[in-house]
């Protein structure tokens, strides 16, 4: 059987001599680093610490000579500054000194390891001979004055210089040794890199040519004919049979080319007949290609269906204008009934406005309850589920910002009917606290729904923020229903939280207390209260919701001004906010400042 060197067999061969490079440059790479890094670490972590190490030991000793030299030759107390220096070398920093030696000393050769053995041997010895030959000797100033003390010292002492230049010559020969360790592992390091260098430069080159071979010869056996067939694709594609065909090859592109020359042969020859049949020749001749032709085939279908479509269609057209004439009769008849349909609901829903108007407050009652203040009152619909509520009652006035479930026409009901309860609530009861008021409120308006009966599953309510100010004690209590109470002072927003729970949930065992908040009030203070609308209202540039947290800092901007221009701007802000989009809540706001 012949070998054919497909398309597949081609560039699996390109690739896999490129795979192969640079496996090879991967691997010489990761050794070379490998190795540079244990011998980086051997200069950082053995060779540079020791030669530190031994050069500190060499100071150490000078030092210590010095000291000696000064205890030996010049008189002084106990408590000399030079003397405690000496002590701590030998107490302190000798020993420290020593135990790193030791330690760094492990990574040294034997002969190193040796060598630094027999000088800390000379020290230890000669540091033994300071303490007992002259430091223990010549402790006072009696000690100094006596001349057979002093000449038992002085042998000893002129001793020390021999050793003290054995052990100086032993360190020199220790430092250049490291210095030369650390100099040998950072040749061999550059060393490795520029071999690493030159297999990369070469690897490189090769890889480049190898490329561009690969790349030339692919684009002459693959691309190239890739290309062609493309174009008579799309060519094809336009509707365009293409004049060109392609040549034989031993590999796949030859097999596509040889069925797309038998494709373009086949087309041409229906393309006649579905010219007549397309001109509406319906009696053309025409004889599919062979019996398995499923496209002539289906052109004779075609042919036949094309022929009684028209034949139908001719008797469709006439029956269907009947039917769209007598259709945009009862269209336009429709359209009539509904708008007067539409104007009797808007007249109703513009009536029931008028009586909902007709329950808030009146503005000569909340100027004179809350002489400095403001209300923004937004419905979404022309009736809304949001109220406000206002009254005076044992020298406190008292309002609330209610927000009942929905809005539009059901919203205004629901607010109908907690305006009602809400009113008969303050009047049938003497207490005054917002607590009370809203616990005895749940309970009216959980009775009136019917909630927390099996036969009832409403999920109706209302959330609420109520507020009752004293101004001759300056307070202000505050019970609340998922709406919570703001007060800005001094440029700080004072948050206080209401009860999570909505007015008409709970009934009998699972009935809820809400829970009354006191405030001294400052003068100065900007009291707010009202419903989720204003946060809620999409808009901006990307269509998002407005957000309580931008809402807070707008009230706290606000706050500068007089209430008036404070609703202003309130208003101003939500409405270019939202923009061209719909209002998607009632909005309602209540501010006093005190």
């Amino acid at each position: 059987m012949k070998l054919r060197f497909t398309i597949g067999r081609k560039i699996g061969l390109g690739f896999g001599v490129i795979i192969f490079l640079t496996t090879i440059a991967f691997l010489l790479t990761n050794v070379t680093l490998s190795e540079s890094r244990k011998k980086t670490d051997q200069v950082t972590e053995v060779f540079n610490p020791s030669v530190a190490v031994l050069k500190e030991l060499d100071n150490l000793l000078n030092r210590s000579k010095l000291l000696i030299t000064k205890w030996y030759y010049v008189q002084s107390g106990n408590d000399a500054l030079d003397k405690k220096a000496l002590r701590k070398i030998l107490a302190s920093e000798y020993p420290t000194l020593k135990s790193k030696i030791k330690e760094l000393s492990v990574n040294w050769n034997k002969e190193e390891q040796e060598s630094v053995d027999a000088v800390l041997a000379l020290v230890d010895q000669m540091f033994t001979s300071y303490q007992e030959d002259i430091m223990l000797k010549l402790v006072s100033f009696d000690t100094y004055n006596d001349s057979n003390i002093k000449f038992e010292a002085l042998l000893p002492f002129e001793d020390l210089d021999v050793k003290f230049k054995v052990i100086n010559e032993n360190l020199i020969t220790l430092i250049d040794k490291q210095n030369s360790n650390a100099l040998t592992n950072s040749d061999e390091m550059l060393s490795s890199f520029s071999f690493l260098r030159k297999i990369v430069i070469w690897l490189g080159i090769i890889l480049v040519f190898g490329g561009i071979l690969i790349a030339v010869y692919t684009v002459r056996t693959i691309v190239r004919p890739v290309e062609q067939l493309r174009k008579m694709l799309v060519s094809m594609g336009k509707g365009v049979l293409p004049l060109e065909k392609i040549k034989d090859r031993n590999d796949e592109i030859g097999e596509m080319g040889e069925a797309l020359n038998d494709l373009i042969d086949g087309m041409r020859r229906t393309t006649d007949f579905a010219k007549q049949v397309g001109a509406g020749n319906f009696d053309s001749h025409y004889r599919p290609l062979s019996k398995d032709d499923t496209l002539g085939a289906a052109l004779l279908k075609m042919r036949e269906d094309l022929r009684e479509n028209e034949r139908v269609l001719e008797a469709k057209v006439i029956e269907r204008t009947e039917e769209v004439v007598q259709q945009k009769e009862e269209i336009e008849q429709k359209n009539q009934e509904l708008e007067v349909l539409y104007k009797h609901v808007t007249d109703s829903i513009k009536y029931a406005k008028r009586i909902q108007e007709a329950i808030l407050p009146p503005d000569s009652l909340v100027k004179r309850l809350l002489p400095n203040s403001f209300v923004l009152y937004k419905p979404k619909d022309i009736v809304s589920g949001d109220f406000y509520w206002m009254e005076e009652k044992n020298g406190k006035s008292m309002f609330a910002a209610v927000d009942c479930t929905g809005h539009g026409v059901p919203g205004a009901f629901m607010s109908i009917v907690g305006y009602n309860i809400l009113k008969q609530t303050v009047s049938n009861n003497t207490f005054t606290e917002p607590a009370l008021i809203l616990d005895e409120l749940n309970r009216g308006v959980s009775e009136t729904l019917h909630h927390g009966h099996e036969e009832s599953q409403a999920k109706d309510g209302m959330d609420i923020s109520f507020c009752a100010i004293d101004y001759k004690k300056m307070e202000l209590q505050y019970a609340g229903a998922y709406n919570p109470l703001y007060v800005v002072r001094n440029g700080e927003l004072l948050q206080t939280k209401a009860d999570k729970f909505p007015i008409g949930l709970f009934l009998g065992t699972e009935k809820k207390k809400f829970t009354n908040h006191t405030i001294r009030l400052e003068k100065g203070d900007n009291i707010f209260i009202f419903s989720d609308g204003y946060a809620d209202q999409f808009g901006g540039p990307n269509g998002k919701k407005f957000m309580a947290g931008n809402f807070r800092d707008l009230l706290l901007e606000v706050s500068k001004h007089p209430v008036d221009k404070q609703k202003d701007i309130l208003n101003k802000t939500i409405e270019e906010w939202r923009g061209p989009l719909d209002q998607v809540d009632d909005i309602l706001v209540i501010g006093v400042k005190v």
